[in-house]
């Protein structure tokens, strides 16, 4: 059996931080990276279909406001200046998203700032106490209108719940902007690799030994190393000893379609509770690319169950009682449990990185030149 170093149970972006700063401060450091799948990268995976990159496991768009953790990436990659602008669709209405001035001209045929403030502002007074579920928490901050067509349905669809079934934490806060500013995101840096998800994954883990297909649970006594990271679910590791994480999963449903442009944007959710779908994704816009056809792909949430991929976790308090169990257990090992499925929690691809790289910086099992 050949000796590493670090052992790196995962091949996504956690692991991949990690494996990029572990060759760039030792060349001669043995790594071993394992990975269930039969690709690397996890859910940021991409391929190219029809001479379109597409995104496999849904859209990702990067941003960030985190200045070293953009400079991290792009000392790997060139990213282009894509803005993610999604659009809405309740029954045949288009509306633009995040809230924002473009919606309320479009929902309630006014023109100033004025009259979209008092609407919104005499809506949420249908809310006299403190919200007591997720419907009222949405009421009680947009109002009803925009409750009702633009985040009841896909909510439902997302959670696989009645909205007043849901704890009201799940959304604290919803953004709205009084500006035409369509730009989802907030951040001072986005865009998408132009060489796609892939080829930046490859990059950071240039120098490390990769397998692919190995199943780490199984046969975790074929393999040692001085310091192992594991990026899988923290609950199957220990065999569910404290019973098993909640999750939702998804179904993609991909296609190519015999057109130029099928939809004329990256993403368009349905927002309405009759289509079973949350979003249909048109990976060519992402990077501008030009093909005779195009490929789209339908998002269908799920429930989690054994043989389904583990995306978001339910974040109820439940299910955190039960991780912190997990979590406290784990501190008897010399394991370190990292990224979304490691840690239970949903995370960003910049947040992702900046854990990685501040357990790189503190963890002393890291050794430093």
């Amino acid at each position: 059996m050949k000796k590493y170093d670090y052992l790196l149970v995962g091949a996504g972006l956690f692991n991949a931080t990690l494996a990029r700063l572990i060759k760039k401060n030792d060349k001669d450091a043995k790594v071993l990276v394992l990975e269930k799948r039969n690709h690397i990268a996890g859910n940021i995976y991409d391929e190219k279909v029809e001479g379109i990159t597409v995104h496999k496991y849904g859209a990702h768009i990067f941003h960030t406001s985190d200045m070293e953790v953009w400079k991290f990436v792009n000392e790997v990659t060139d990213f282009n200046r894509f803005t993610n602008s999604p659009i809405a669709n309740y029954k045949g209405e288009i509306y633009n998203l995040p809230f924002n001035m473009n919606t309320f001209v479009r929902m309630w045929g006014i023109s100033t700032i004025q009259e979209a403030k008092e609407i919104i502002a005499n809506q949420r007074k249908e809310i006299k106490h403190a919200p007591r579920n997720l419907e009222e928490q949405a009421i009680s901050l947009v109002g009803r209108d925009i409750y009702e067509k633009l985040i009841k349905g896909y909510t439902e669809k997302q959670w696989g719940r009645d909205c007043k079934d849901l704890p009201a934490f799940i959304i604290n806060r919803i953004p709205v902007r009084y500006t035409y500013d369509n730009n989802y995101f907030n951040d001072m840096k986005q865009g998408i690799p132009l060489s796609g998800y892939t080829n930046m994954i490859e990059k950071m883990y240039e120098g490390c030994d990769i397998e692919l297909g190995v199943d780490f649970i199984k046969d975790r006594d074929k393999y040692s190393a001085d310091t192992i990271v594991f990026t899988g679910a923290i609950d199957e590791f220990y065999d569910y000893k404290f019973g098993e994480l909640e999750w939702r999963s998804l179904e993609f449903d991909e296609e190519v379609m015999g057109v130029e442009d099928y939809q004329g944007n990256a993403v368009v959710n349905y927002t309405d509770r009759e289509t079973p779908y949350t979003r249909i994704i048109e990976h060519k816009h992402f990077l501008s690319e030009v093909a005779p056809s195009t490929v789209i792909t339908k998002e269908y949430p799920k429930e989690w169950k054994n043989g389904l991929e583990k995306y978001y976790p339910v974040n109820n308090e439940k299910n955190q009682e039960l991780y912190n169990k997990y979590k406290e257990f784990s501190q008897k090992d010399s394991i370190i449990f990292g990224g979304r499925l490691g840690m239970y929690k949903y995370y960003d691809m910049d947040k992702v990185i900046r854990e990685a790289m501040d357990l790189y910086k503190n963890d002393k099992r890291f050794k430093k030149n």
